[in-house]
């Protein structure tokens, strides 16, 4: 079995995600800018110093070497509050350098490690679909998550021949840091779902946009 990799594992879904993973035995690799003491604490092999935002991602492709990845889990994100009043470009940059073009860049540059059989699934939002979109705001976090899930639809087309998976998943409302610890649901609830829904993703289902609960998202 390949490796799972892990991106954003330090803190909130993403650590849940790395606890559930290796719980259940997988090799799992943790991509942090900085670690923390839950993550330490877990039998994971973590990877520091790695700003998903930059060009060079040459830390991770060392770490990971030739070594093939059975899952990328694209979870690392940025949430900042723009609106028409307060319209912050530079914070739209920032959002859209890392909800959009990191996962982008990350896959390419593992594309090597990745085969038949792997799975590419990205941690997207409901506030990224046109369709569900009926509050408006949050300019900057909804275009660059619609601009992440259109990336994932082709980038799933593109890989279909080499039987990789592909698939955004929107984990809930949850109570983590950034969303001010306000939601529904807890962060291990919400990562328990992510699994069941990265588990029974294949390659004929590769393409699709789910809630974490299962539900089908609309574009």
């Amino acid at each position: 079995m390949g490796l799972t990799v892990v991106t954003g594992a330090n803190r909130g879904i993403g650590f849940q995600l790395t606890r559930l993973l290796r719980e259940r035995g997988e090799s799992v690799v943790a991509l942090v800018r900085s670690s923390s003491a839950e993550l330490d604490a877990l039998d994971v092999e973590v990877v520091t110093d790695v700003d998903l935002s930059a060009d060079d991602l040459s830390v991770v492709t060392d770490a990971i070497g030739d070594r093939p990845v059975q899952l990328l889990l694209n979870n690392a994100g940025l949430l900042r509050p723009t609106s028409l009043e307060s319209l912050d470009l530079d914070s739209m940059r920032q959002q859209y350098e890392v909800n959009t073009l990191a996962p982008l860049k990350l896959t390419a540059a593992l594309l090597g490690n990745l085969g038949a059989g792997s799975k590419v699934v990205h941690i997207t939002s409901r506030m990224g679909s046109i369709a569900d979109n009926t509050s408006g705001g949050q300019y900057g976090y909804r275009m660059s998550k619609a601009a992440l899930n259109m990336a994932m639809k082709s980038m799933s087309i593109d890989l279909a021949p080499r039987g990789i998976s592909i698939c955004v998943l929107h984990p809930g409302y949850v109570r983590t840091g950034m969303t001010g610890h306000n939601g529904y649901i807890d962060a291990d609830e919400s990562a328990a779902g992510l699994v069941a829904r990265i588990d029974a993703l294949s390659p004929e289902t590769t393409g699709g946009f789910w809630h974490q609960n299962g539900e089908r998202l609309p574009w």
